[in-house]
């Protein structure tokens, strides 16, 4: 249990900051999660259709790390090398 009145308040900020992280990372994992079902659809059926929801689920995938990235939840090389690893799926 913290002592003094600074440790206090820094534990309430670190309980903040956990909600938020967990909150953002979830989003990560999920739009990953969507990204990688419809690559596995696109593989199944090989049309153009597919292969444009693949293209969309992956810059909301982008779109959610570079968020992430950019409130220092993420690491910059981190993300890049989620996005990487996501967009060599489609090749």
């Amino acid at each position: 249990m913290p002592q003094t009145q600074s440790h206090i308040k820094n534990s309430k900020i670190i309980l903040r900051n956990r909600h938020l992280n967990r909150k953002y990372k979830l989003l990560i994992k999920k739009a990953i999660k969507t990204y990688l079902l419809s690559v596995k659809d696109a593989i199944n059926d090989n049309t153009q259709e597919h292969l444009t929801i693949c293209i969309n689920n992956l810059s909301l995938v982008y779109k959610t790390i570079d968020k992430a990235v950019k409130k220092k939840i993420l690491h910059k090389n981190t993300a890049s090398r989620k996005k990487s690893r996501l967009a060599n799926m489609i090749n």
